[in-house]
């Protein structure tokens, strides 16, 4: 379903430096421009980053609100799959197939595709500062745009974090259960979804074949191991994801 009737800005509880905070603390100055990348390196990761997400889906609607009242469009953001395919997190709503893509694990080709898409808000797993040599003004092509790096956790806890997002809702789980388990839906749901004045994903004929191809290596195991990652970030019976800010030129070392 897309997340422009399902999420809602309120539904998340910011914490920055143990203190109250906002999305905006997370995304400064979120405009209508501002993109988010998803770097991927294993099976189902990008559901530890499930809040991050979900909040920047919502800065990119409240930044133009004409997008929820008019165009009615998928937000502008994008999950990229290093090494190999990790599972179709479609329902994120990365959303049509060019917004969920695959790239080698040279960090080259990684850097090249967010400069590609232009990436201006980049979240990546935890992973060491390396001695990577990128291609000639590939790195300051990236810094000239970028304004945000995030480090999350595949498990959705990061070791010294510098903030956390609570969620108050539980619709907030949904997708995370749909990526895990997903599902054929049947004729008669497609009819009745295709009736809600908001077109979504599920009625297109590609997405669940999509879906379907990029979930291939995904294995039970890896299924009950994710299920067994959300339960552990329950924090009196809701979701608690930990995030640490990069340094964004360290960002680039680190992919």
């Amino acid at each position: 379903m897309h997340v422009i009737d399902a999420l809602r800005t309120d539904f998340y509880d910011v914490e920055l430096d143990g203190k109250p905070a906002s999305s905006g603390d997370v995304f400064a100055q979120w405009n209508a421009h501002d993109r988010l990348g998803v770097l991927i390196y294993e099976p189902l990761a990008a559901l530890g980053a499930t809040h991050l997400i979900q909040l920047a889906c919502m800065c990119f609607y409240d930044s133009k609100p004409v997008r929820r009242t008019e165009r009615k469009i998928y937000p502008e953001m994008f999950a990229i799959h290093v090494g190999g395919w990790w599972g179709g997190h479609g329902n994120f709503d990365f959303w049509p197939p060019r917004r969920e893509v695959q790239v080698s694990a040279d960090p080259r080709e990684v850097l090249g595709a967010l400069n590609d898409f232009g990436i201006t808000r980049l979240a990546l797993p935890e992973r060491p500062l390396r001695d990577i040599t990128h291609r000639r003004k590939e790195e300051d092509c990236a810094l000239d745009r970028l304004v945000t790096a995030v480090m999350y956790s595949p498990t959705g806890r990061v070791a010294t974090p510098d903030f956390t997002i609570r969620s108050n809702n539980r619709r907030s789980e949904r997708d995370v259960q749909r990526i895990i388990h997903p599902a054929q839906l049947s004729e008669q749901s497609i009819a009745q979804m295709e009736k809600t004045a908001v077109p979504v994903k599920e009625t297109d004929v590609d997405f669940m074949p999509r879906q379907l191809e990029l979930n291939a290596n995904i294995t039970e195991a890896i299924r009950e191991q994710a299920e067994r990652n959300r339960a552990a970030l329950k924090v009196d019976g809701q979701i608690s994801e930990s995030y640490r800010f990069a340094r964004l030129e360290d960002s680039l070392k680190r992919l």
